[in-house]
């Protein structure tokens, strides 16, 4: 059985998603969207008739493409300890790094849009408050004695980690699996006391 085609607006914002890794938000417009997605021209503004409808849109399926990325339903029990933590989160990030490293850059873009536009910073940090809130529980489940000022060091160090390898000063190879999973065992280890 095949996986059912995307629709319309999925087209649209995975294009858009792509035009932003690509050609960063000068290179989002209506028009580059239907010529990427292979759409007629006007096809985009049917979606998504104003830019911040687009942003939007683009801001929703980031979240949702990212979430199958990250896959935390398929983080390890927290009763495994830090290091069962670690090796679940080392996996997220390290796909990030490599086979979601577009997906990176576009968050990167849309994030930084979101500080100039007050109705996108809102919508943004929604989407992201998802992932945010399952860290934190995941945290609370292992034992962490603040998850609410765990889950911010641990977030900061994973996209500090990913924004370096990404588009920063160590862009030019990242990290191994081991690397990370090595780094974020240290990191949990020093949290949860074990």
């Amino acid at each position: 059985m095949s996986a059912p085609s995307p629709s319309r607006a999925d087209l649209v914002a995975d294009a858009a998603l792509a035009l932003l890794a690509e050609r960063g938000m000068r290179g989002l417009t209506h028009r580059a969207v239907d010529e990427a997605a292979g759409l007629p021209l006007g096809s985009t503004s049917n979606v998504a008739r104003t830019r911040q409808a687009l942003l939007e849109l683009a801001v929703r399926r980031h979240a949702e493409r990212e979430a199958h990325l990250l896959a935390p339903a398929g983080m390890p029990d927290p009763a495994g300890g830090p290091d069962a933590l670690a090796d679940g989160l080392a996996t997220a990030v390290h796909r990030s790094l490599t086979e979601g490293r577009p997906l990176l850059i576009a968050r990167y873009e849309l994030a930084l849009e979101a500080t100039r536009r007050p109705e996108l910073r809102a919508y943004y940090d929604a989407t992201g408050a998802v992932f945010r809130d399952h860290l934190t529980a995941l945290l609370r489940a292992a034992g962490s004695p603040a998850p609410e000022r765990h889950v911010l060091s641990l977030i900061a160090w994973a996209d500090g980690l990913m924004f370096s390898c990404a588009v920063g000063t160590f862009s030019g190879r990242p990290p191994s699996l081991a690397e990370v999973r090595t780094g974020l065992r240290e990191l949990l280890r020093g949290m949860l006391g074990h």
